[in-house]
Formats: structure tokens, C-alpha cells, sequence
């Protein structure tokens, strides 16, 4: 039995009052959409069934590379973490998973923490592997690499902490495992280049091995950090690379914060699907770098872009597997959960935005070279305000109508900062 962790109640009572006025936009919106020949039921519908991974890291109070400030009410433990979770989810209606990384979120029992999280109404996406951080425990340090390091026991011990992740992973009912490395060189010279990719893809391909036959393998590039002069799997081509080599169950896995600057995203999000080599996002911003700020709170053109190329890569293989989705993010001075509801509005916007496109009037354009009209049928759609049909969507599912006011009507936070433990003061990032 799902125990909610808010009040169903409160959120009808919180929906009656708006009730009236969002049905009015909704009909407006409506006749809007309907000039254009687009039914915005059915949108409602696609928006209904889509759903975002929530990050268990993300619901603690992010940091800087030189501190990391605690706020009352942080989770303190996994438990804690899903509690925070559930609201979202309750809320949004829109973030039935949780993805857990490892060793952070190591658990004693994981058939009880799989019947926590059955209770509060979640279940679980892919598993994180951690081999980019010594742990008390280790016997070698990662200080050289992990998968790719020339030590052949810290590749054994890197290979064994990713399958041990799988192991949990089928425990909670998981079918995918990410895997990032923060494996590279901070000086030229440091490392041979092609014998450190022939090393993770040697060590990767050991992990991909004990993976379930239903299970994917994410493989997340990144260009830089922690190693700034080299990164082993460094872009989409490396990933690519890699996934071709390892086999079907690889993928790769693009966060939006891992490239270089200007880079276009979404010219590799439909560059990786044509060759059935897309397996997922996270959902990010940034202004500089790898920022981990807010998704939509910076670019969120960019954003329709990207659910622009997987609409049109939907409409070509309408039966072709969809990728996974999930926020990865750091909230440095914001509410954790506040953040990941507006995240979460503004992924599912871009991706009602998306579905709003005149793919037949933008084809012609295209074809007739006829840059301006291609633009603008894309453009049409941006403009239009889909928040109508998203609250629609979360009330008829049980949400709230405006999810940040009820959130902070409900005194979460504060009611958490009595019940939980202080966190302490931070070091850094994580």
C-alpha cells in the first residue's frame, strides 16, 4: 500500500480552488492548438505518459569546488533521500524513479529499501557506479584511473565495484547501470592515449559481460574534470566508440553539461539515435561548464531542441526504444525539491513544446532550402505557454495544480529540520 507523503486531501483542496481557472486557460490553449490542427488531448496524453528519473544525490544541498553549505531538513540517509523523492513525485506526477549511485547509497538491507520504495510509490532507474572517489574500504586508490588505469588490480577492483552495483541493481529492479570515469591526464605526455582507451574498453567489456540480458549499459562521456588536459571517454565519439565495440547492450548516455562550449547537443542526440546508439540524458544547465545548474534555468531553447530531434526521431521509428531520462543537477541555493520541481516542469515542457511542431510544414521548408519558414515552424511552437496542459495533466493524475505553492504550504522542509539530524558542514562538491 503506497504511503503517501503528503496529503492527498490537502492537494484536492489545494486543486479546487484552482480548478476553475486552469480549465479556462486548458479550453483556450484548446481552440488554439485546434486552428493549428493539433488536439491538445492528445498532447495532454503523451504528456501523461512521460516520465524523468529523479537523482537520490540531487535532494541533498549541492556545493562548490570549495564548499558545500547544509540547509535544515537535508536527507541524511537513502531512506531519508526517497522520502524527498516521493514528494516530487507526489507533486509532479511526472518522476516515478529514483537512480541511486554507489557506494553513497549503499544500504544494509536492499529487498527493504525495494519495499520502502514500493511504499512511498517509486521505483528504481539505472544504478551509478562510483569509481571516480576512494572509499575507506578500497584496498588501491583511483588517484591513476579506474577502468583504464595501467595497475591491473585497480581495473579488477574498479570492474568488481561496477558488477557489485549490477548485483544491487537486480535487487531493485533496476535494468541499467551508468558508468562514468574520471580516468584521464592533467599533462601532456602523462598518458598514452590509445593504450588507456584499449584498457577501460578491456575492463569495460568485463562489466558488460555480467550484465542481465535485459539490462543496458550507459557509458557517460565527459570532456573534462577531474582530468583537465585528457579524458579517456571524453565525447560522443569516444562513447560511441566504446558502445559499438562492447555490444548491443551498450549505449550512450549525453548530460547536457558535458561538452564543450557551444557544442550542438542536439545534433548528437539524432546523430546517436540513427545508428540505435542513444541511451539516455541527464538533464542539466550550465552558463560556463559542467555548472549542474537547474535544467531550463539558462538555455531552455536548447532544451526544445533536443525533445525536438526525439520527436523527429520518433516519428521515423515510432517502435523504437525510448531513452532514459533522468535530472542530474547540484542546488546550491535553492531548496532541493523546489529545484527538482522546476526541473522537472521545464524538461516536461520542452517536451510538450516538442510535440506542438508541424513536422510536415518544417519538412517542406527543408527541402525547399527555405531556412526562414523551417525556423519559424519550429519557433511556432516554442512560443506557445504549455503550462495548461501539464498542470492538467499532473491534477487529473493526482498532482498538484501549482506544485511550487503547495510544496511550500506544506511546511516540508520545516517539518524535516525538526525530525532529521543536522548535516554538517561541507568540503566540496560532494
Amino acid at each position: 500500500m503506497t504511503q503517501a507523503p503528503l496529503s492527498q486531501d490537502a492537494i484536492e483542496t489545494h486543486n479546487a480552488q484552482r480548478r476553475e481557472a486552469l480549465d479556462d486557460d486548458y479550453q483556450a490553449l484548446a481552440r488554439t492548438l485546434r486552428r493549428r490542427g493539433i488536439d491538445a488531448d492528445r498532447v495532454k496524453r503523451s504528456v501523461a505518459d512521460f516520465s524523468i528519473a529523479l537523482p537520490s544525490w540531487a535532494t541533498g544541498r549541492g556545493g562548490t569546488r570549495f564548499a558545500k553549505f547544509a540547509i535544515p531538513g537535508e536527507p541524511t540517509n537513502i531512506h531519508e533521500k526517497l522520502e524527498d523523492c516521493a514528494v516530487v513525485q507526489q507533486l509532479s506526477r511526472a518522476t516515478p524513479r529514483v537512480s541511486l549511485h554507489f557506494p553513497w547509497d549503499g544500504a544494509s538491507d536492499y529487498r527493504a529499501l525495494k519495499e520502502k520504495a514500493d511504499g512511498l510509490g517509486l521505483g528504481f532507474d539505472a544504478v551509478n557506479s562510483n569509481t571516480f572517489q576512494d572509499q575507506p574500504t578500497q584496498a588501491h586508490s583511483y588517484r591513476n584511473g579506474s577502468l583504464s588505469a595501467t595497475d591491473s588490480a585497480v581495473r579488477e577492483q574498479a570492474i568488481a565495484h561496477n558488477i557489485d552495483c549490477i548485483e544491487i541493481g537486480k535487487a531493485l529492479g533496476s535494468r541499467a547501470i551508468t558508468v562514468w570515469v574520471g580516468d584521464g591526464s592533467n599533462f601532456p605526455g602523462q598518458q598514452d592515449f590509445t593504450r588507456a582507451l584499449d584498457r577501460y574498453i578491456s575492463a569495460a567489456s568485463a562489466v558488460y559481460a555480467a550484465l542481465p540480458d535485459d539490462w543496458s549499459m550507459l557509458l557517460e562521456h565527459k570532456l573534462f574534470e577531474p582530468a583537465f588536459y585528457s579524458t579517456v571517454i571524453s565525447d560522443w565519439g569516444s562513447s560511441l566508440m566504446a558502445a559499438q565495440e562492447l555490444g548491443a547492450k551498450a549505449k550512450c548516455l549525453v548530460d547536457l553539461g558535458h561538452h564543450a562550449p557551444n557544442v550542438n547537443i542536439e545534433q548528437i542526440v539524432a546523430r546517436l539515435h540513427r545508428v540505435g546508439k542513444l541511451g539516455g540524458f541527464h538533464f542539466n544547465d550550465s552558463k560556463y561548464g559542467d555548472d549542474d545548474l537547474d535544467s531550463g534555468s539558462i538555455n531552455p531553447h536548447q532544451l526544445f531542441l533536443v525533445f525536438s530531434e526525439l520527436a523527429e526521431a520518433a516519428a521515423r521509428a515510432p517502435a523504437g526504444p525510448t531513452p532514459a531520462y533522468m535530472i542530474d543537477q547540484s542546488h546550491n541555493v535553492t531548496d532541493p525539491i523546489e529545484s527538482l520541481l522546476s526541473s522537472t516542469e521545464a524538461i516536461v515542457s520542452a517536451f510538450a513544446k516538442a510535440a506542438l511542431v508541424n513536422r510536415d510544414a518544417l519538412h517542406e521548408a527543408q527541402e525547399r532550402n527555405d531556412a526562414m519558414m523551417a525556423f519559424q515552424a519550429l519557433r511556432a511552437a516554442y512560443k506557445v505557454d504549455v503550462s495548461p496542459i501539464l498542470a492538467v495533466a499532473r491534477a487529473e493524475a493526482g498532482g498538484a495544480i501549482d506544485v511550487l505553492d503547495f510544496y511550500r504550504q506544506s511546511n516540508w522542509r520545516e517539518r524535516k529540520a525538526q525530525e532529521r539530524k543536522a548535516v554538517g558542514l561541507g568540503a566540496g562538491i560532494v
